[in-house]
């Protein structure tokens, strides 16, 4: 019985894993079919759901609207999807705007606009609703703009918080006006009251241009409407890959431009939509997102295929399905350490992390597929792809030496990684490359994806040498023989490391030589692959001269978790370079934090052998003296 259960685990996780594939049934309203309908939006077509979950989680931090947040999860809070909220603020927004779903937590910002800073029957004291914070638009304003002049690194956390909460009011602002004359249901009203908006807007743009005094209500009305959500098609049918981008127009934009009198279709459509919705038919409202999504696949079919595949991907939450096995799976590989004699404990850890690692593969292809890309991108993918890489390298530890320690590693980095994912997909959409400068050609694609593996096995490394120090000190499990094993282990993948960190930095060069005319030109990120070069092979260098023993190896590792993840995060936050992609304060503190463990971690590394419990449990089981050496390691003398 005991050699099935790790096949019935297995099982049970990897069903719970494609539970979600399967579409959701719409229950009264058309919300799935209204979330896949594709939009352009950040320079690519993407569905409405993800227009809504990237705004979400810019301006709540979440990817559902909680109407209740004073509520407690038991207590069941009024939650809805990302789409259904966008559809409110798209259709509804003087509804929208009286729901509490942005999020501020700096006191000072509170006060500048004359909010409840303390948690009330009714409030949680830290989401508010527009219509909250609109009464002080003008100072949020104000201090906004006086925040931005300054450089980003200079910036104290009110003025962060500020920039933030400005952010997040252009982010929804963005999504209320999307639908612009079409909003009200009414399409004729609506262009009645748009058409004089546009022409007193352009003609605050020609005053201003000209340097003569204008309109600024007029000004502000237009350049909102202008920078919008782009949801009117191409006129002509997207070729046969689907990348056409062009042509794609807002819906301020086709009104304008419309000749004739001849509205686009999809402008017609989404009145459609909105009348249904306001007026609270739900058949009026699917049947109009029915016809609209017909039309759309016999015209653009490209797109709405891949807005409908991009839905379906949201739905499934591939990483987030991973981290939660990657959880499993570590808690199981530490009970099996807890009962060493329990076999099956390992195989049950091991074969979850595999289901892990599939369903993590799963949502990194499908990315790619998705973006057209290689698979890492921007920091976001980085991050993605390390958790990926490291479980690979930790379950093929656990092949050889069978004993959790590859699975322990592999879950832990995989769930870190995901972590930093997540919070890193708070900024925006994660699809979008962040730099115009890192436009993919064959070098780029090949030098990302080989210096993050090298990243990767780089944290194996530095985490198989804190298993080792915790377990170490801690308890006496690391015996002589597995003392030596987990040597072996860091250093080859040490060596696996080197080999592609110094490869993947020659690549980088390649291609920075064919984009910027130079191979190499110092700048920090550059510097940072070097260093990670250079620690490396020291580490190598000073074991097989024999200056490092097991314990000065582990403590060598660790110090390349520092050096990696100074050179993956902390160069970018310079604002320094070609490769700075700006200054994150909440990454920072969180890179100190993670710098200040690893320190921790060293000193406790380097404590006497007489505070290590597995030494003292071999010294006692070996009924040996304790070395006098300062290096001695914990087998015997």
């Amino acid at each position: 019985m005991k050699k099935s259960i790790p096949w019935i685990v297995a099982v049970v996780f990897a069903l719970w894993a494609l539970s979600s594939l399967r579409m959701p049934r719409d229950q009264q309203w058309a919300v799935n079919e209204f979330g896949r309908l594709p939009v352009m939006f950040g320079g690519r077509v993407q569905p409405i759901d993800s227009l809504a979950r990237n705004a979400l989680l810019q301006i709540r931090e979440k990817a559902r609207a909680n109407f209740e947040p004073w509520k407690n999860w038991w207590e069941k809070p009024k939650l809805i999807l990302a789409t259904e909220w966008a559809m409110l603020a798209m259709m509804k927004p003087e509804e929208a705007d009286t729901w509490p779903v942005f999020r501020i937590d700096n006191p000072d910002v509170k006060s500048l606009l004359g909010l409840p800073g303390e948690a009330t029957e009714k409030s949680d004291g830290k989401h508010y609703s527009w219509n909250q914070i609109a009464a002080k638009q003008d100072d949020l304003h104000r201090e906004a703009s006086r925040a931005s002049e300054k450089e980003a690194s200079l910036q104290n956390p009110y003025e962060q918080a500020l920039l933030h909460l400005w952010n997040s009011r252009n982010v929804y602002t963005r999504l209320k006006n999307a639908l612009g004359p079409a909003q009200g249901g009414d399409l004729e009203a609506g262009l009645a009251d748009f058409n004089p908006k546009i022409e007193a807007g352009r003609v605050a743009l020609m005053a201003q241009m000209r340097g003569q005094q204008f309109d600024e209500s007029a000004l502000q009305w237009l350049s909102e409407h202008l920078d919008t959500p782009i949801m009117v098609p191409a006129p002509a049918p997207a070729s046969a890959k689907g990348k056409r981008t062009d042509g794609w127009k807002r819906m301020t934009e086709s009104v304008v431009h419309a000749q004739g009198g001849e509205i686009p279709h999809a402008v017609r459509a989404y009145a459609a939509i909105a009348n249904g919705y306001r007026s609270g038919d739900a058949a009026a409202f699917n049947a109009a997102v029915l016809d609209y999504r017909t039309w759309l696949t016999s015209q653009y079919g490209p797109e709405a295929r891949k807005a409908a595949q991009e839905y379906r991907f949201n739905l499934a939450e591939p990483f987030y399905k991973s981290l939660v096995l990657y959880v499993v799976a570590f808690v199981l590989a530490l009970v099996y350490w807890a009962v060493p004699g329990a076999e099956w404990l390992r195989r049950s850890a091991v074969a979850v992390a595999i289901v892990a690692l599939l369903v993590h593969t799963v949502g990194l292809v499908t990315r790619m597929v998705l973006e057209g890309r290689p698979p890492v991108t921007n920091l976001y993918s980085s991050a993605v792809f390390i958790g990926w890489g490291s479980c690979i390298l930790g379950l093929i530890l656990e092949k050889f030496w069978r004993n959790s320690i590859g699975v322990v590693v592999s879950a832990a980095v995989g769930f870190i990684t995901l972590i930093i994912a997540h919070h890193l997909s708070l900024s925006g959409d994660t699809m979008v490359m962040m730099q115009a400068v890192l436009d993919t050609n064959f070098w780029l694609a090949t030098h990302v994806v080989v210096v993050t593996l090298g990243y990767a096995a780089t944290f194996v490394a530095g985490f198989l040498a804190i298993t080792y120090i915790i377990r170490g000190v801690f308890s006496g499990a690391i015996t002589p023989d597995l003392s030596r094993g987990l040597a072996k282990m860091v250093f080859g993948i040490l060596c696996f490391a080197t080999l592609f960190s110094f490869v993947g930095t020659v690549l980088g060069g390649i291609w920075a030589d064919q984009s910027w005319g130079r191979f190499w030109g110092w700048d920090p990120k550059e510097n940072g692959a070097l260093i990670i070069v250079l620690w490396n092979a020291l580490i190598l260098h000073a074991r097989l001269g024999g200056l490092i023993r097991e314990r000065g190896l582990m403590n060598l590792a660790i110090v390349g978790n520092i050096v990696t993840a100074w050179s993956w995060f902390g160069v970018n936050m310079l604002g320094i370079g070609l490769h700075s992609y700006g200054f994150m304060s909440a990454a920072f503190w969180w890179l100190v934090g993670f710098v200040i463990s690893q320190l921790l971690l060293i000193g406790i590394g380097s404590l006497p052998l007489r505070f290590w419990k597995s030494f003292r449990t071999q010294v006692k089981k070996d009924n040996t003296k304790p070395p006098s050496e300062p290096g001695a390691e914990l087998a015997p003398a």
